[in-house]
């Protein structure tokens, strides 16, 4: 079976306007910021000067706003994106304007020409008789044709070209446009939706809905491809050209798509429907030598197949049928998928699977809540909400305010830099897939909401913030999660918070700063419990027994983001300062 590697389509799409996954596939062809309109005569070098040195600063403003790109892992980020390709569509429409102008002077002329060159060829001599019309012949060849060739030979060209050449330094990479490629492919696992329903934007709370294109669904299908993704390979090219057949127009070709497609389907095992696209393909495009080629091979194979099923034909049926059933989960085996709860995960992110028995609700109740007469408190008590029994997960309805949250996200959005982990066996802190979000620290030095909200976590939780990690403020991005974690520190890595002399991390305070219209959930696959966001409120869990011992069913996750921009921020609390707080327990487990 030969590889179809060897294409080279690289359609791009231009399009914008939607917040959720769609239109960020192809975020490669997308700008940072251009000037609207830019452009300038040649009789104005001043200003021309000053505009260049305009376009110097913003270089480097923007060089040291997106030095760390990664615009992908960040919707907050990636809006900046919009108003920049709207600028840079403006600066595109001037230059329309421009050529029309020009085109319209020069068809002017020629529509002059065309009437006087054709009365004056039907008499030359009686024409030229008249030493008017001999005067304007000469001048017009003598001078007024170069005028016309300067006119054809102007550069409109420049404004737009310097501003789109200034910019370029600044797109999305390549690495973006995969990045947000593999989260529709995540969101399609996670939420079991089929290509179709992806591809016509019908997701829940979509408000600017779009519809892929089959250039589109033709590059996600590459991107999977590029991965040694066969089943997601299969599932956008198949998409690709049912919406080939239904008519739709496309500089992708049918045959194109259907090399992808059976390659793809090969790899699977699926021989005898590689064959029949293959025979569907020579139909097409009866000299295609890969088709050609393949079509020996899969009779070939086909044959001996059909040898051996007949000595084992019953235990091979059940093999075949399990191979179609399982094709995800031997795409799973093929890429060493590290996450054993996988299923139980992405179950708990579509809101199934929650285990909680109608006795154990029962015993989950909203209250309000003083920390025991705490002074901060006793007039003001805020509304605590059970959420989960075993572990103790509480949630704190309006426990931030909009002013608050805004102030935090405009500290934060100026530094958001791609959230890292850290290696469990180097130590150092790198970029994960598994975690694809953008994230900043703030200190309560810099700005008094900072303080207030810090002491505010104090009087609520009674415990010490002196030794707590900063304020980690958090923007997810297209598809954005962070799978199944621990927060504390384990056994095997006892020197996971050495550096900050501050011990393990006792308890977790997590702040929603916004709606999510789908997906985004807090889930703890363990023991089934998942948490929506909610702007306003904060959710609390003790990631350690009072013993100091590690609570293990607190392993959480950060299910993706399939429609609207997450917002969180939280707050790392450890075990030093806590010693008369929260005493110690005599029982390992308490």
């Amino acid at each position: 079976m030969l590889d179809p590697h060897e294409l080279t389509h690289s359609t791009r799409v231009f399009s914008c306007n939607y917040t959720g996954p769609f239109q960020l596939l192809v975020v490669h062809t997308r700008c940072l910021l251009v000037q609207k309109g830019s452009s300038c005569g040649a009789h104005e070098q001043a200003q021309q000067s000053r505009m260049g040195l305009c376009w110097f600063l913003l270089s480097f403003l923007f060089h040291s706003l997106y030095a760390h790109n990664d615009f992908f892992t960040s919707i907050g980020q990636m809006t900046d994106l919009l108003y920049t390709e709207k600028d840079l569509v403006t600066s595109l429409k001037e230059y329309i304007r421009q050529e029309e102008n020009r085109l319209e002077q020069v068809k002017e002329w020629a529509d002059k020409l065309d009437s006087l060159t054709n009365t004056a060829t039907q008499d030359p001599e009686g024409f030229l008789g008249h030493p008017v019309n001999a005067f304007k012949l000469v001048k017009r060849l003598n001078s007024e044709w170069g005028d016309l060739e300067s006119l054809v030979l102007k550069d409109t060209t420049n404004g737009f070209i310097s501003n789109l050449t200034m910019q370029r330094q600044f797109f999305p990479t390549e690495e973006d446009q995969t990045g947000a490629a593999k989260a529709l492919l995540r969101l399609q696992d996670t939420y079991q939706l089929s290509a179709n329903t992806i591809s016509n934007g019908d997701l829940p709370g979509v408000v600017h809905k779009s519809r892929m294109t089959v250039a589109d669904c033709f590059e996600l299908g590459k991107i999977a491809y590029s991965e040694a993704d066969y089943y997601h390979t299969e599932l956008w090219m198949a998409q690709a050209l049912t919406q080939l057949d239904e008519g739709e127009e496309s500089t992708i070709e049918k045959v194109t798509v259907m090399d992808y497609l059976n390659y793809a389907i090969y790899q699977q095992g699926e021989l005898e429907r590689a064959l029949e696209l293959t025979k569907r393909m020579l139909k097409l495009d009866p000299n295609h030598q890969r088709a050609n080629g393949n079509l020996k091979y899969f009779e070939f194979q086909l044959e001996k197949q059909r040898k051996a099923e007949a000595e084992k034909k019953e235990q091979e049926d059940k093999k075949r049928e399990k191979k179609v059933l399982d094709k995800r989960d031997a795409q799973r085996k093929r890429s060493k998928d590290p996450l054993p709860e996988r299923k139980k995960y992405e179950m708990l992110c579509r809101g199934e699977g929650v285990k909680m028995t109608p006795r154990r609700q029962s015993r989950l109740f909203c209250r309000y809540f003083d920390n025991n007469h705490n002074p901060w408190l006793l007039l003001a008590p805020v509304k605590q909400e059970d959420e989960w029994d075993r572990p103790r997960i509480v949630r704190y309805h309006d426990i931030i305010s909009d002013s608050e949250i805004k102030t935090v996200k405009e500290l934060a959005k100026p530094r958001l830099r791609r959230a890292t982990i850290s290696n469990p066996i180097t130590g150092v802190l790198e970029t994960a897939p598994y975690r694809i979000s953008k994230s900043a620290w703030l200190y309560e030095y810099e700005h008094s909401t900072i303080e207030k909200i810090n002491q505010r976590i104090e009087d609520v939780t009674g415990l010490e913030m002196d030794t707590a990690e900063e304020l980690q403020v958090a923007n997810y991005g297209v598809g954005g999660q962070y799978e199944p974690h621990f927060d504390f520190g384990r056994k095997d890595e006892p020197d996971a918070f050495k550096e900050l002399g501050t011990g393990n991390r006792i308890a977790t305070w997590l702040f929603y700063m916004s709606d999510v219209s789908a997906g985004g959930a807090t889930v703890f696959p363990d023991v089934g419990a998942a948490v929506w966001p909610k702007k306003g409120t904060a959710v609390f869990w003790y990631n350690l027994f009072a013993s100091g011992e590690g609570d293990y069913s607190t392993r959480h996750a950060a299910c993706p983001v399939l429609v609207g921009n997450k917002w969180v921020s939280n707050k790392w609390i450890h075990e030093r300062g806590q010693e008369f707080r929260r005493p110690c327990a005599m029982s390992e487990m308490e």
